[in-house]
């Protein structure tokens, strides 16, 4: 049985929709909010949980990644080019 009161201002049409809810459920305007709540807090709790996997996943990855260090500002646009270069090279001999 809940103890604690909580109280805020809803506007007049949220207050109809949430009595309206209650009828249809029969059930009273807290046990619809009790409701609501709950599964607020269950929906953001996996979402901290999914936070928190995707920012290890992140932090593990980072491990495996690293920059190339070069003189040429363009490497990354002539890639291609320069690997088809060089497999031609490696493979002429």
């Amino acid at each position: 049985m809940a103890s604690e009161v909580y109280s805020w201002r809803v506007s007049t049409e949220l207050k109809s929709d949430l009595e309206r809810e209650a009828r249809l459920r029969k059930t009273s305007v807290s046990a619809v909010l009790t409701l609501a709540v709950r599964e607020w807090l269950k929906k953001s709790a996996m979402s901290v949980e999914e936070d928190a996997q995707q920012q290890a996943l992140h932090e593990a990855a980072s491990k495996c990644l690293g920059a190339i260090a070069g003189r040429d500002p363009h490497r990354a646009e002539n890639a291609s080019r320069l690997v088809r270069e060089r497999l031609r090279r490696r493979h002429a001999r």
